[in-house]
Formats: structure tokens, C-alpha cells, sequence
């Protein structure tokens, strides 16, 4: 499974954490923020954090964040320090 990491967009630092099969918890500016899913390459939903349910309603914040975890490429100094 992928690794914890970290993406910004603009004034935001948002921590990504893969829980598998394209779901994502996300953590903006440090606290919890979201749970969000994989649909297609462009598109991604928010879950509804009691429900865990897909919420089918556009947010470009999240599509924003979503475009950088398909972007995200490891640094090869994270795959050397798995191997510790």
C-alpha cells in the first residue's frame, strides 16, 4: 500500500492518507478534514463522514486535490527509507 504524504495547492498543505481501493483520508492544515474516492481520472467524490456514502456533488477543491494524488510521484528517498 502507498505511503502517507503531503500536496499543496496554494495557500493549503494538505497531508494524504491511501486507505485502499482509491479512498483517501485528508488532512488540511494538520486537522482532519475529508474523506474522499477515486471515480474517474478527473473526477472525485467526497464521502460523507458519517455514512462513508459517496456524496455525487461537484467540488472543485476536491477534484483539485484528487488531480494531485493521481500527480504525486514518491520520492526515491522514501522507497530508501522502507527498506530500514
Amino acid at each position: 500500500m502507498q505511503q502517507p504524504f503531503d500536496i499543496n495547492i496554494g495557500p493549503d498543505a494538505y497531508a494524504v492518507f491511501p486507505e485502499g481501493n482509491d479512498t483517501y483520508v485528508i488532512f488540511k492544515n494538520g486537522k482532519e478534514y475529508v474523506q474522499i474516492q477515486k471515480d474517474t481520472e478527473e473526477q472525485w467524490l467526497k464521502l460523507d463522514p458519517e455514512t462513508a456514502l459517496p456524496l455525487f456533488e461537484p467540488d472543485e477543491e476536491i477534484n483539485a486535490i484528487g488531480r494531485e494524488i493521481v500527480a504525486y510521484v514518491p520520492d526515491e528517498d522514501d522507497d530508501d527509507n522502507l527498506s530500514i
